[in-house]
């Protein structure tokens, strides 16, 4: 535990031995029980306390793994079964119950030691807040010194406010990497911005390191799935690996009620899904999360997690259609 901080998530499914799991939840393995090498590690980082806005985003993984019964695992658009692709679960990253920092340094060493052990498999995050991003790239660059990182940024938010005033919170990941030289300003691409909601001080900061904002209106205006292949052939032809960060947010208000910091004029659901599917097929996307989803806020439906677990299998599905 204190090398990897890694246990078991509090919810996990039991997986029947006698016949061919057909939905998620029976499809999805323990990474313990794996026999051998998985094509994704998921992990999750449950915590909240360093989120800007009150949100129950800890919660998400667990909520996460719980909607897995309500999917199937065969995708009828792509004609595609996800079984060929094996996702071991790593369990969660442990929480201490009040330590900020200490949490997120956990993160950070858990991710490394998954990327030590795992260096070929892709990882996964489950959030937690936006401040578990910046522990998780951090722990790739610590097991993969030499290797320079670009950032895929699905975000209504630069998220690049000032740690010193704030502390390492939920608005503060993309910044705390730039400053403290993880990764370049201009390997980071953002998409998803658009209305009233990032100061003008916040994007002065981001024309000065040449980060890449691309606004919805622009992405709409040329197609999201081109706006998403330029992105990512940018970033591969200068970075050694992409991270891609979903933050929630960057959905609409009336399709996310259980995102804190949703917005009016976000993505819809469908936009989200298709930039996915083609995520997930570039070969340079090497790791991922989902963060800033606060499953307390959503209606008895549960809508709003239900977008989130679609999201996270149109990127696998993406994955499978890479090697086809």
């Amino acid at each position: 535990m204190s090398e990897q901080w890694l246990q078991q998530p509090d919810w996990s499914w039991n997986h029947p031995s006698n016949s061919e799991p057909t939905y998620v939840h029976h499809w999805v393995k323990q990474l313990n029980e794996m026999k051998h090498t998985p094509d994704l590690i998921l992990y999750g980082s449950p915590i909240s306390r360093s989120s800007i806005s009150v949100s129950g985003a800890s919660l998400y993984p667990e909520a996460f793994r719980k909607m897995w019964k309500g999917f199937a695992t065969y995708n009828l658009d792509e004609d595609v079964d996800l079984m060929s692709f094996k996702v071991a679960d790593a369990g969660d990253v442990v929480m201490h119950t009040t330590d900020i920092l200490l949490s997120h340094q956990r993160i950070q060493v858990a991710t490394a030691h998954l990327i030590q052990q795992y260096p070929q498999t892709p990882t996964c995050m489950i959030g937690g807040d936006h401040s578990t991003t910046a522990c998780a790239v951090r722990g790739i660059k610590e097991a993969l010194a030499g290797e320079t990182i670009g950032i895929l940024q699905l975000d209504t938010h630069l998220d690049v406010r000032d740690p010193k005033e704030l502390g390492p919170a939920n608005g503060t990941p993309i910044r705390q990497l730039i400053d403290g030289h993880t990764v370049k300003g201009e390997n980071v691409i953002n998409i998803g911005l658009h209305g009233y909601y990032n100061a003008k001080p916040l994007i002065e900061y981001a024309k000065e390191h040449k980060i890449n904002m691309v606004t919805l209106k622009q992405s709409r205006r040329q197609g999201f799935i081109p706006t998403i292949q330029g992105a990512l052939e940018q970033l591969s032809a200068k970075v050694d690996r992409i991270y891609v960060t979903v933050d929630m947010d960057v959905l609409d208000i009336s399709v996310a009620p259980g995102v804190p910091a949703s917005t009016p004029g976000g993505m819809t659901a469908i936009e989200l899904f298709d930039s996915l599917l083609e995520i997930g097929k570039h070969p340079a996307v090497k790791h991922i999360d989902f963060v800033c989803l606060d499953p307390s806020k959503d209606s008895a439906v549960a809508e709003t997690v239900k977008i989130g677990v679609y999201a996270w299998l149109q990127f696998i599905t993406g994955r499978i259609l890479q090697n086809r």
